[in-house]
Parts: C-alpha cells; structure tokens; sequence
C-alpha cells in the first residue's frame, strides 16, 4: 500500500513538472515570436513607416506577389515590360508596382544586411510569394556564364542570420515557389541547375584561397551574398521565398573575374530573360498558385 501510494505522488510530481516545463516553453516562445514582425504590433507599425519611407511607395499599393532585385535595370525594364506599372525611389529602395500582373518589384541593395532588412519590411505586406532575382559567380566547373540556377539551400556565414534564427537551422527556399519557377523554365525549354550555394559577406573572396578551397569541400555550385539570409529571415518571418539566380561570371577560372566590360555583356546578353522569366513566374502563381504558407510555430 505504501509503495502504491509513493507511485501515485511521484506520477503526480512528474505531471506537475511537465505542465510546468509547457508554461515555461509558453513564455519563451511567445518572447520569440515578440521579435517578429506578424506578431508585434508595434514593430509592424514601425515596419510599415520604413517600408513606406524607403521605396516611396504607398502602403497600399504593394502588390502580394514581390519580386527582389539587387540591380536598377531589372527596375527598369520591369517598367518597360509592364506599361501599367508606377515607379517610385524612397530614401534607400526602389520599387514598382503592375496592377495587371498583380506584382511589386523592389531593388533593394546588396547584401546580407539589405537582404534581412527588406524580409522584415515586406512581412507586413504578407505577400503570397517572393522571388529573388539576383546574380552569383559559378563554383562548379560545368556552370557556364547566362547559366541559371535554382537553389535548394544556402550556406549560411552571415552572421545577420543569426538575429533570425539558430546556425543550425538550415537556410532553404520555399519548395512551392521553387516549383513554379521550375514549371515556367521548363515551359520555355531553359535548362536550369539545382544545388546548394555560398552565400557570403566576403566581396573579394576570389583573392583567399583557403576561402576557394572551402567551396570545393562544401560542394557548393555557387558563390553569392544574398540567398541564405532571405531563406532564413523569410522563414522566420513567414515569407513565402524562392530564388532564380543568373551565372554572372566564373571566379575560379582564369580571366573569369567579373569587370565592368564583362558585367556589361552579361547585361547585354542575358538579364532581359532573366526579370521576364521573374515577371512570368510571379504571374504564374498569381494567375494559378495554390496556397503558399509556411508553418506557423
């Protein structure tokens, strides 16, 4: 009988100690969610100013479907793609807007930092889908320059990501909106790569070998600055995002440092498929896109 009852009281201590670790776990996860900007009243406010402030766009006229360039032309020949869109500069971004195709192009600087500053402007806008169009340099030697590349992952060295979340959460795009991009390149018979990229803060890693020898150990494809803090800033957000990424040059080959006279034939030759594609995909999953979410934790 005694041992009997020494069970039932320490069955009871164990159910207390677990409800307890649940309240416990409650609080952290809404001191968590207090960070992001869906769950914060006051940052959304303040987000939304920002947002307003540097694009010079009104709220209202942001668009669900979003596509993210770090290049002015990709703007510009938005503009010219689509004669409804209204172009507006803020104080550090520039955006445009088609009510037609249902879509807001932001160009929004470059790198890591810009890149977790522009997730946390847009979340408030709870786009249905996001699209970077950005540009990296070849690691794999059978990439070739107008190449494009879908990345499944990121390799994350920023340490902006970390504001976001933990180093080992991976950085990965949204599958769907990966997907979507996948069905308009094959529809247009382009062919397209898939794998893991570099991202990074180091502008001139070309000139670091053990940085060079690094890439080979990881089994990267590609080296860019961008991917792995939009993967985690958006997934920490609840930003439905993917990426399209043009071969822009090839560092690890002799004479395949991009310059001003290269970057300018890449212009020339390949960056008006590459925001067309953009436009038509973001479209695309307007036009026909099943929900896209992210899991709310």
């Amino acid at each position: 009988m005694v041992k009997k009852a020494t069970t039932k009281k320490t069955s009871k201590k164990k159910i207390a100690k677990v409800k307890s670790s649940k309240r416990k776990l409650s609080e952290r996860e809404l001191k968590i969610r207090s960070k992001r900007v869906y769950a914060n009243a006051d940052k959304r406010k303040i987000a939304i100013d920002m947002l307003e402030r540097y694009t010079g766009h009104d709220f209202e006229m942001f668009k669900e479907h979003i596509i993210l360039t770090n290049f002015h032309y990709y703007t510009q020949r938005f503009q010219t793609i689509l004669a409804d869109s209204h172009y507006t500069e803020g104080s550090a971004f520039k955006a445009a807007s088609s009510d037609t195709a249902n879509v807001t192009i932001i160009e929004f600087g470059i790198g890591s930092a810009m890149a977790a500053l522009v997730i946390e402007l847009i979340a408030v806008i709870e786009p249905k889908a996001t699209l970077f169009l950005g540009m990296c340099g070849a690691a794999h030697s059978s990439l070739k320059v107008g190449d494009f590349i879908l990345p499944i992952g990121a390799i994350r060295t920023s340490s902006v990501a970390e504001h976001f979340m933990p180093s080992q959460v991976p950085a990965l795009p949204t599958f769907k909106v990966q997907k979507f991009a996948s069905q308009v390149l094959v529809e247009h018979g382009h062919d397209y790569r898939t794998g893991v990229v570099h991202s990074t803060d180091l502008r001139l890693w070309e000139f670091d070998e053990e940085f060079k020898l690094n890439l080979y150990r990881e089994r990267v494809i590609a080296v860019e600055m961008e991917c792995a803090t939009l993967f985690i800033a958006g997934f920490a957000s609840k930003v439905n995002i993917g990426a399209l990424l043009l071969v822009s040059d090839l560092p690890l080959k002799r004479g395949g440092i991009k310059t001003k006279k290269s970057a300018t034939k890449v212009f020339r030759q390949f960056t008006d498929k590459h925001i067309e594609l953009g436009i038509e995909i973001m479209a695309d999953i307007a036009e026909r896109g099943d929900k896209i979410r992210h899991y709310r934790w």
